[in-house]
């Protein structure tokens, strides 16, 4: 019988050209290529088009695909009404699950499987997705909607449905590095769960569904607002030793650090360190940057050892506070960047599946007699 692991840790269910990871060093690559350099060189577009390509596009290719995703920005007329309709207490996250789902009804051939489809399917969901989240949440504001701009970029194009104003350079490009770092990571909880149900033979639209239902959790996706709401308990850099030994002590988790996967330094957080620094310096938050260094600090000294280290998460949370987003947006956030590489792995599954069907270790009693209702 085969061995048995909790949490499939250790096992190799799936094989990809998309990401790699090696946790011991901190090093990340999208289809070889360090993300730091992709980060500092790249666009998102360009990101998602090397990962559904496994290529870097020719300039003819990467206009191509701006125009594609770009003239699926605007969201269709009942998905808009739909969005109107919801309380404005709704949680984006359960908003941008549904309403993810409620687009395969506004699609003339929603289980088509041939790869070609999907791909066009995957910007269909790419280019609607931070509309419904840029217009739900300016529902809940009781604001209007927002027409998308095509003349804009994905990032740009988000910021100004959100808040009524094209952003500054600095503003776009910070939120940019953003979705580039969080495009893809591995068969990491979310992926795996489009790569299952797409093995399934279902359809794009559910298989997205089901991973945004994944990184909703705070084990995994939700986590950068628990970095949030750690950082407004801390009244100052003078309580943040006391604060995080306290929680170490009393062996609370510090959101932000450790990972599955990494005993190094996530190479997304020292991207995003750097930026969060520059950002916040710009935007007035000098002190939630300095809270999140020494947080760091501390960290470094009393449990680095032990391969306790920032993750995408813990820069990520400053990096989205300074560009002026809800707390309850910053898991929506690594949702839309996170669409690209779900999207890449769907494909990727298509192209050689195999129906995933793991076996479970029965634990259970055996020859049990049933007893009568009315002798139990």
């Amino acid at each position: 019988m085969a061995e048995f692991s909790k949490g499939l840790e250790g096992i190799i269910a799936a094989q990809t050209q998309m990401s790699f990871i090696n946790g011991q060093e901190g090093i990340l690559e999208y289809v070889g290529i360090p993300i730091g350099e992709l980060a500092t060189n790249s666009t998102f577009e360009e990101t998602v088009f090397l990962l559904w390509n496994k290529r870097l596009p020719k300039a003819s290719e990467l206009d191509t695909f701006n125009k594609q995703l770009r003239e699926r920005y605007a969201l269709p007329a009942g998905l808009q009404n739909r969005l109107a309709s919801l309380p404005t207490n709704a949680q984006p996250m359960h908003v941008l699950r549904t309403m993810v789902s409620a687009l395969a009804m506004h699609d003339s051939d929603p289980n088509s499987l041939e790869i070609d489809d999907v791909r066009l399917k995957a910007l269909n969901i790419l280019g609607h997705a931070p509309s419904i989240v840029a217009c739900f949440d300016r529902h809940r504001r009781g604001l209007n909607f927002i027409d998308p701009d095509p003349s804009l970029s994905f990032s740009e194009n988000f910021l100004y449905m959100l808040n009524g104003e094209k952003p500054t350079k600095a503003m776009a490009r910070a939120f940019e590095i953003c979705m580039i770092t969080h495009a893809d990571h591995g068969l990491n909880n979310s992926t795996f769960a489009a790569r299952v149900v797409i093995s399934t033979l279902s359809d794009i639209y559910s298989a997205i569904t089901a991973a945004i239902g994944s990184l909703r959790g705070p084990l995994h996706g939700g986590a950068n607002e628990g970095v949030m709401h750690m950082l407004n308990e801390i009244k100052s850099v003078e309580e943040v030793e006391s604060h995080v030994l306290g929680k170490l002590e009393r062996k609370e988790k510090i959101m932000g650090f450790g990972h599955r996967v990494y005993k190094a330094k996530d190479p997304r957080a020292s991207e995003l360190q750097t930026l969060a620094k520059q950002l916040a310096e710009d935007t007035g938050n000098s002190a939630l940057y300095e809270k999140s260094s020494k947080i760091e600090e501390v960290m470094e000294r009393e449990v680095a050892s032990k391969g306790i280290y920032p993750n995408v998460d813990f820069y990520s949370a400053t990096t989205y506070h300074c560009i002026g987003l809800a707390l309850d947006l910053f898991t929506p956030m690594f949702a839309l960047s996170r669409i690209a590489g779900w999207s890449g792995h769907v494909i990727e599954q298509l192209e050689d599946n195999r129906l995933f069907r793991p076996a479970a270790d029965y634990i259970g009693p055996h020859e049990q007699p049933y007893v009568a209702i009315d002798k139990r």
